[in-house]
């Protein structure tokens, strides 16, 4: 049986809490047993079209009033959710078709639900000989579906998360009913999560496990209050973010930190009443945390009420459906300052000055931390090596395109890829991911130090900076430094910009970029959910 499928029937049953969609222009509230009904409408509809245990969909719709009963009616008949790779203005749409027949092979879909806004794509999937339902066609009688939670045992398979690799080249996690239902436990303790009390509000994308599994899955099983737009109601308006958390007295919200830096430039220039008092959780994660952006955030937000110790900085990834670790609620940033010279040249993160990383908190309950040198011996406090993951909510493994791929070893532990340590206490420093270490003289050197060096110079675009390792060749190895400028095809201002990046990059660093390339807005490669692809900026360059 599916404890996680045990406790979304019981949640759907038992509170008046719901979702809230819509905002800003028609909000509509529905309680989570009005979607449950939903949901067991699509699943006795989607039962007739053949939808059934251990069956996988692809899913391409947008808004969150449609996926969350038509995911719910899918795991309800015992089958697997894809969100798709949702293509945009820019997208090339043959380019897009070609990558999604790729997916949808490669996780052996019985067929793609279609929905609004993409219903349009219709003709391009039919074209290409895919399977696919129109979501607004599937019209059942919820009477006539009895959901049960054995319809799926711990080990089937709940989620194939799209990984932010190249389209070319996918990569599923596969996440269980067991590894959800951990992770979601897990979570809900470390944040204090309270359904009685707690209001969550998000903008986050679905197709991206911090808004699937955080802000959609979580809610619908546990009962939490949520209030939900698309990402293209916060990139059209950012403040709206912090307009909701006041009109629904938010109490917990999340975000990479990118987002933090925008709201906090909206928030400085904002002209009308808000009340962020209410917020209690400022989860920042998904990408690197920015003291810088987080000063900038709290600042901004003072006026208004926010609280600096809602910030709560976070580690996670797909391969646990989500969360890893959590610093401890209610206590704001915490950084740890190393010794430069010693997390550069001796790998380890001695107490001195130099760099400072967030820490991230300790594991979440139910999942295991260890550090792991380049020799395999699993290294001690504060010794810098690869972090590896054991536990109830890590994946057993990916889906690609040559078959299944086991993640984990012989005695259960995942190598996340990170480079990190952990603290006396416990908690989880992570320093970046070892593929992009750049080796010069000896020493490792980050990117993320570089990039938040670049983009603070004058006309380069907020977050839009990033550095890569240059073929060492004959001579040493060395980097490169992208960034973008909406000042980029003027000769004379690309000169100030380059010479002012190399400037931040040498004093921050004390190494000087081989080459420093600056382009025009939207020239950066980035994943689907909005991270900086360093890989595909390489290929670029």
């Amino acid at each position: 049986m599916s404890r996680f499928l045990a406790s979304l029937l019981e949640s759907a049953s038992e509170t008046t809490r719901g979702m809230t969609t819509g905002e800003p222009a028609d909000p509509v509230r529905r309680v989570w047993s009005e979607v449950h009904e939903a949901a067991r409408a699509r699943a006795d509809a989607l039962r007739r079209a053949g939808l059934g245990p251990g069956r996988s969909v692809g899913v391409l719709a947008g808004e969150p009033a449609i996926i969350a009963p038509l995911a719910q009616a899918v795991w309800l008949l015992g089958g697997s959710v894809t969100m798709l790779h949702q293509p945009t203005a820019r997208t090339d749409l043959a380019r897009w078709a070609e990558d999604t027949v790729t997916v949808l092979g490669m996780i052996e879909a019985h067929t793609v639900l279609l929905g609004a806004p993409f219903d349009a794509l219709a003709p391009v999937l039919a074209d290409r000989g895919v399977p696919f339902l129109l979501i607004d066609s599937l019209e059942g009688d919820p009477a006539a579906f009895t959901p049960d939670a054995a319809v799926a045992d711990e080990g089937d398979t709940a989620l194939l998360q799209l990984t932010s690799g190249s389209t070319a080249e996918p990569k599923a996690v596969r996440i269980t009913h067991g590894n959800l239902h951990a992770n979601i436990t897990g979570m809900r303790e470390a944040a204090r999560l309270d359904v009685g009390r707690d209001v969550m509000v998000s903008w986050l994308p679905l197709f991206h496990d911090m808004g699937m599994v955080g802000f959609l899955t979580i809610p619908m099983m546990t009962g939490l209050e949520l209030v939900t737009v698309t990402p293209a109601d916060f990139l059209t308006r950012p403040l709206l973010w912090a307009e909701l958390i006041s009109k629904y007295g938010g109490t917990v919200t999340a975000a990479p930190n990118f987002a933090y830096a925008v709201l906090a430039r909206q928030l400085a220039r904002a002209d009308r009443e808000l009340d962020l008092s209410s917020l209690r959780i400022a989860l920042n994660g998904a990408e690197p945390v920015d003291p810088g952006a987080v000063a900038a955030f709290v600042g901004a937000g003072a006026r208004f009420g926010l609280r600096p110790e809602s910030v709560l900085c976070a580690y996670g990834m797909a391969e646990t459906g989500l969360g890893v670790a959590f610093a401890p609620v209610e206590t704001g940033l915490a950084v740890d300052e190393v010794d430069a010279e010693a997390l550069e040249s001796g790998r380890r993160a001695e107490p001195g000055a130099g760099r400072a990383f967030p820490l991230l908190g300790p594991p979440l309950p139910g999942i295991e931390a260890r550090v792991v040198g380049e020799g395999g011996e699993v290294l001690g406090t504060r010794g810098v090596g690869v972090i590896q993951l054991r536990g109830a909510s890590v994946t057993p493994g990916y889906l690609t395109v040559d078959g299944p791929l086991a993640t984990q070893d012989a005695e259960g532990w995942f190598d996340t890829g990170d480079e990190g340590y952990l603290v006396e206490d416990g908690q989880v420093v992570v320093c970046g991911r070892r593929k992009d270490v750049i080796i010069m003289g000896g020493r490792n050197i980050y990117p993320t130090d570089i990039e938040r060096a670049a983009a603070e110079a004058d006309g380069v675009r907020a977050g839009n900076a990033v550095a890569v390792r240059l073929p060492a060749g004959e001579r040493r190895e060395s980097f490169a430094v992208v960034v973008e400028s909406r000042k980029a095809g003027d000769e004379g201002e690309a000169a100030v910009i380059r010479k002012d990046v190399i400037a931040r990059v040498v004093s921050a660093v004390g190494v000087r970029p081989a080459r420093v390339e600056i382009l025009p807005p939207g020239s950066l490669p980035k994943t689907p959910s909005g991270k900086l692809r360093r890989a595909a900026t390489s290929d670029l360059l």
